[in-house]
């Protein structure tokens, strides 16, 4: 699973032609035999933490921690093996726009 994770930069900072150019490149990416694409996610700003504590279930507004890098979408990957995975991780525009792609395996 590649989780996408964005940095600090917000898309609105891009120009119109750096948008397209992030588009096309998550949409190669999407093309990519062995990719599954997963869905963008909300802002973590809208998110509600859920814990249970002592039965009882509680809620927190917003994400849990602050952090520069907030998870915003995520896909899965048949690789043949790990340098595969990071070869593709490398080609999502989060990675080189001030974000991070964890490669992460499933069970």
């Amino acid at each position: 699973m590649l989780l996408i994770n964005h940095g600090d930069m917000p898309w609105d900072q891009l120009t119109e032609d750096e948008q397209k150019e992030v588009a096309a490149d998550y949409e190669a990416v999407s093309r990519t035999p062995g990719v599954t694409p997963g869905e963008w996610l909300e802002e973590p700003a809208l998110a509600t933490t859920v814990r249970v504590e002592g039965g009882r279930t509680l809620t927190t507004d917003g994400p849990f921690v602050e952090m520069k890098e907030s998870l915003g979408g995520y896909l899965f990957y048949e690789a043949d093996d790990l340098d595969a995975a990071i070869a593709l991780a490398a080609r999502i525009p989060a990675a080189r726009l001030g974000g991070a792609v964890e490669v992460r395996p499933l069970k």
